[in-house]
């Protein structure tokens, strides 16, 4: 800076630009010195110590304390075990345009059944899922198959878990 300029600048007042020589009443703050840091905020190694730490105990759970297996044993219902088959005498039932069927079937008791059930009602079920339709839907194996899983489902409703399956011993349609 040039020596009038600095003459100027103390008359009004204004503050001296500071040189490396005069360091002493100098306004500029100092700066510290290289061998010492400035300390680093603690709340970035408090947020990596949670993520670690909730990291770490989701993997523990994961490994050691999650229930195994889809449903609690409590509620899951036991599969029978088969017993007996009884055996039902064959029936004629009506079909649609002056057709009839011939059917006889077996019912695939359960282990836990004492005692035969009754097959009137299987008979009764049997003859209203079967009468009134035409022999071409009794005879296609798709439609047949379809009629017996419906007739299977009322069996079971019907015998309350005495019977688990259902055998079609005799289907002659005429």
């Amino acid at each position: 800076m040039p020596t009038e300029q600095r003459i100027i600048s103390q008359k009004i007042g204004a503050p001296r630009p500071s040189s490396p020589s005069s360091t002493i009443g100098s306004r500029t703050p100092a700066e510290p010195p290289a061998d010492k840091k400035p300390k680093k905020s603690k709340k970035l190694l408090v947020v990596v110590l949670v993520v670690v730490l909730l990291l770490g105990g989701g993997a523990g759970y994961w490994f050691f304390l999650r229930p195994t297996g889809g449903t609690p044993k409590a509620h899951a219902t036991p599969t029978p075990v088969a017993g007996e088959v009884l055996t039902v005498d064959a029936i004629s039932i009506n079909l649609a345009d002056g057709h009839y069927l011939r059917l006889g079937m077996g019912l695939q008791l359960t282990k836990a059944t004492k005692a035969a059930p009754n097959p009137s009602r299987a008979l009764d079920l049997a003859i209203a899922e079967f009468s009134g339709h035409t022999v071409a839907e009794v005879s296609d194996p798709a439609t047949r198959d379809k009629m017996k899983a419906e007739l299977l489902t009322s069996l079971e409703k019907a015998y309350k878990g005495e019977v688990m399956d259902l055998y079609l011993t005799n289907f002659v349609t005429q």
